[in-house]
C-alpha cells in the first residue's frame, strides 16, 4: 500500500467550551502534533474539538456553558461547528468540514472507544466493521436496477437485430412493388388508349350515348368510394387489433400489481411516527448520559470549574477546602464522592463512568436500529406510493382503450353497412350500364370488348394501382423506420456494455474491500511487529474463511475474518495461540493496525486530512514513538495526546502542545 505523498499544510484550531476546555487556540503544521500533558489536561477535549470542526458527533459542551464551538482554518478555508443546548440536549450546528463524518469516525478518529481499535479488543466481527461504511442494500438494488437496465437493452438489441434481418426482404418487397406499380401504369396506359379508340368510333346516337358516359363515371365514382371504405375497413380492423392487444398486455399488468387492499399507507405512516417519537425519547437519553458521564469526568479530574465551590460548601477554613479539593484530584487510589461524600476507590467511580458509556453506546446502536427502520418503512411508503401511481395510470389507461375499442368497434360497424351498400349501388349501375351499351352498340363485333368492359377495368387497374402505391408507401416507411432504429443500435450496445462493467463492479466490490482490507493489515502487521520488536510473536494476520449460515430458513455462504496470532517456542516449534492471551500493548497496536487497514482501504485520506490518537500507554514510551511515526507516512496531520515521559520520546522535531 502506497504511502500518502508530504505536502506541507497549516491549520488552526480555535475552542471554546468544548468538553474541559474554557477557550484556546493551537497552530500546527503537517506532520505530528504531540499534545503532551498529564490526565486532566484537556488533551482528549482537544480532541474532541478537532472532531468537532471535522464533522464528528462525539464532541460535549462544557458542563457549565450554554454554547460553545470548534473552528478550523486549513488551506484558507475555515470550518466551523457549534453547540448549544436546548434543555436537555445539546444541538450541533454549523459548517464543517465533513458532510457525512462515518469514515473518519470509524478508521481516522482512532481513540481509546473508536469502533475499529476496540474490533480486536473486544473480539467483535471484523469483517462488519470493515464493511460498515458500505451500504449493502443499496448496492444490491443498485445491482437490480442495472440488471433491468441490462435487460431492457438487450430485448430492444434483439428487436433491432431482428429488424435488421428484416430489412432485406422489406427491401425487396419495396422493389417488387416498384416493378408491380410501373407494370399497372403501362396497363392502363394501354386500357386508355383502347378507351379513346372505342369512343372514337362509336356511332350511336348520342344522348344515349352522353347517358352512358355518365353511367361509366357514376360507376367509377362508386367504385372509388368503395375501394375507400374497403381501406378504411383494413385500417380500422388493424387497429381494433392492436388496441384489443394493448388491452389484454394493461389487463395482464394490472392483475401482476399488488393488491391495493394489501398496501395500508395509514399503517405505515402511523408506525414511522411511532418510531420516529421511540427514536427522539431516545436522543433525550443519550444526551442525558452525555451530559452525566462528562460531568462525573471533570468532577473525577478536578476540572469542572464548580468543583472548588461545592467541597467549600459547609468548611469554614479555606486552607481545608484546598485540602479536600486537592485530595479529590489528586491521582489516588481513593476519593471523596461529589455526591455522598465518602471516600470511595477511584476504580468504582471509573468502572460506574464506564458502564454509562456502554451503555450510551447501546442507546445509539438501537438508535440507528430505529433509524435504519424507519428509512426502511419510507422506503415501504414510496413503494406503496409508486404502486398505487401505477394502478391509476394502468386504469386510466385501460378506460381509454376500452373507450376506443368501442369507438373503433361502432366505427367499423358504419364502414360495414356503407361497403354493403355501395356494392348494392354498384351492381345496379353496372347493369344499368350493359343495358345502355347493349342499345348503343348493337352493330358491333361480338369478340370486340365493350366499351362498358374496358372502363371496367381501367378501374380495377387504377385501383389496383392506388392500392400498390399505398403498399409502397408503408413498406417505405417501416425500411426508414427500421434504419432510424438501427442508427441507436451502436450507442445502445455501447451502454450495455458499460452496465456490464458496472455490474461487475459492484459484484466484486465488497470481495475487493475484504480482500484489500486483508492484505492491508497483514501487510502493515506484519512491518509493525517487525519494527516494535515483539520478538515473542511470529505474526498476527487475517484470513477470509467462507461460512455457511442461516438466513431464515436458507443457509447461505458468507465470509468471515478469522485473526490468527502465530508464536514460536524456545525450541522454535511454531503453534497457534487466542486474542485472550495477547498482552494490553498487543491488543492495542493490534487494534491500531486494523484501524489503519480501514483508513486506507476507504480511501479516507482523500476525505480527511487528519488522524487522532490517544490513549497508547499501554505500550512503552519507544514503541510509542515507533508507531506514531509509522502512521505519520499515511496522513496530513497526525494528532496524538501522550504522558509527557512517552512525549519525550518523541523526535524533537515534531510539534508540540503543552498547553491547552
Amino acid at each position: 500500500m502506497a504511502t500518502q505523498e508530504s505536502i506541507a499544510h497549516e491549520a488552526r484550531l480555535r475552542a471554546q467550551n468544548i468538553g474541559g476546555i474554557d477557550e484556546t487556540t493551537v497552530e500546527l503544521e503537517s506532520g505530528i502534533t504531540v499534545l503532551a500533558g498529564r490526565n486532566a489536561t484537556n488533551r482528549t477535549s482537544l480532541l474532541q474539538a478537532f472532531m468537532a470542526a471535522l464533522g464528528g458527533e462525539s464532541a460535549s459542551l462544557k458542563a457549565d456553558a450554554e454554547e460553545g464551538y470548534a473552528e478550523l482554518e486549513l488551506d484558507g478555508e475555515t470550518y466551523t461547528r457549534t453547540l448549544t443546548r436546548t434543555g436537555n440536549s445539546v444541538v450541533t450546528d454549523g459548517d464543517p468540514y465533513l458532510d457525512d463524518p462515518k469514515l473518519a469516525d470509524l478508521y481516522a478518529f482512532l481513540l481509546e472507544s473508536n469502533p475499529a481499535r476496540r474490533a480486536v479488543t473486544m473480539e467483535d466481527d471484523l469483517r462488519e466493521i470493515i464493511l460498515r461504511p458500505v451500504d449493502t442494500d443499496e448496492i444490491e438494488r443498485e445491482i437490480s436496477r442495472l440488471t433491468d437496465e441490462k435487460n431492457e437493452l438487450s430485448s430492444e438489441l434483439d428487436r433491432l437485430e431482428s429488424l435488421k434481418n428484416e430489412l432485406p426482404g422489406l427491401e425487396q418487397e419495396r422493389t417488387d412493388l416498384q416493378n408491380k406499380i410501373e407494370d399497372k401504369r403501362e396497363e392502363l396506359e394501354v386500357v386508355k388508349e383502347a378507351i379513346e379508340e372505342a369512343e372514337a368510333s362509336a356511332d350511336a346516337q348520342q344522348e344515349g350515348q352522353d347517358e352512358l358516359e355518365a353511367k361509366l363515371s357514376e360507376l367509377r365514382e362508386r367504385r372509388s368510394a368503395l375501394e375507400d371504405v374497403r381501406f378504411d375497413l383494413e385500417t380500422e380492423r388493424e387497429s381494433l387489433s392492436a388496441l384489443r392487444g394493448e388491452r389484454e398486455e394493461l389487463e395482464d399488468e394490472r392483475a401482476d400489481l399488488p393488491d391495493l387492499d394489501s398496501l395500508d399507507r395509514e399503517e405505515v405512516d402511523d408506525e414511522i411516527d411511532r418510531l420516529q417519537r421511540q427514536s427522539q425519547s431516545i436522543d433525550g437519553v443519550i444526551s442525558q448520559l452525555q451530559s452525566i458521564v462528562q460531568f462525573n469526568e471533570e468532577m473525577l479530574e478536578g476540572s469542572h470549574p464548580e468543583i472548588r465551590q461545592l467541597l467549600a460548601d459547609g468548611v469554614e477554613h479555606e486552607s481545608d477546602a484546598e485540602s479536600l479539593t486537592d485530595q479529590l484530584v489528586e491521582d489516588q487510589e481513593t476519593v471523596r464522592c461529589w455526591t455522598c461524600g465518602t471516600q470511595v476507590e477511584r476504580d468504582e467511580i471509573e468502572g460506574t463512568i464506564e458502564r454509562l458509556r456502554d451503555h450510551q453506546e447501546t442507546k445509539l446502536a438501537e438508535r440507528d436500529d430505529l433509524e435504519d427502520r424507519i428509512e426502511s418503512l419510507r422506503t415501504e411508503r414510496r413503494e406503496i406510493n409508486q404502486t398505487r401511481q401505477r394502478h391509476e395510470r394502468v386504469d386510466r389507461r385501460l378506460e381509454s382503450v376500452s373507450d376506443e375499442i368501442d369507438q373503433r368497434e361502432a366505427r367499423l360497424d358504419d364502414l360495414t353497412d356503407r361497403r354493403e351498400e355501395l356494392e348494392a349501388e354498384i351492381d345496379a349501375l353496372e347493369t344499368e350500364a350493359a343495358e345502355l351499351e347493349a342499345e348503343s352498340d348493337d352493330e358491333s363485333e361480338d369478340d370486340e370488348e365493350s366499351l362498358l368492359d374496358l372502363n371496367r377495368r381501367a378501374n380495377e387497374l387504377e385501383f389496383s394501382l392506388g392500392r400498390l402505391e399505398r403498399d409502397l408507401e408503408t413498406t417505405t416507411e417501416r425500411i426508414e423506420e427500421i434504419e432510424s432504429d438501427l442508427d441507436e443500435q451502436a450507442r445502445l450496445e455501447a451502454r450495455r456494455e458499460e452496465i456490464r462493467d458496472e455490474l461487475e463492479e459492484l459484484r466484486t466490490r465488497i470481495d475487493r474491500i475484504e480482500r484489500e482490507a486483508v492484505e492491508s493489515f497483514n501487510e502493515h502487521m506484519d512491518a509493525v511487529l517487525e519494527v516494535l520488536e515483539y520478538d515473542n510473536i511470529d505474526r498476527i494476520w487475517i484470513e477470509r474463511v467462507g461460512k455457511t449460515v442461516r438466513e431464515g430458513r436458507r443457509k447461505v455462504e458468507q465470509t468471515a475474518f478469522d485473526l490468527h496470532i502465530v508464536r514460536s517456542t524456545a525450541d522454535g516449534r511454531t503453534y497457534e495461540d487466542t486474542i485472550d492471551h495477547l498482552s494490553e500493548s498487543e491488543r492495542e497496536v493490534t487494534g491500531l493496525i486494523f484501524g489503519l487497514a480501514g483508513y486506507l482501504v476507504h480511501e479516507v485520506y482523500e476525505e480527511v486530512p487528519f488522524m487522532l490518537l490517544d490513549s497508547l500507554e499501554a505500550l512503552d514510551s519507544n514503541r510509542i514513538a515507533s508507531l506514531v511515526e509509522y502512521f505519520e507516512s499515511h496522513t496530513d496531520f497526525l494528532v496524538v495526546a501522550l504522558l509527557p515521559e512517552d512525549a519525550a520520546a518523541i523526535d524533537d522535531e515534531y510539534d508540540r502542545v503543552t498547553e491547552i
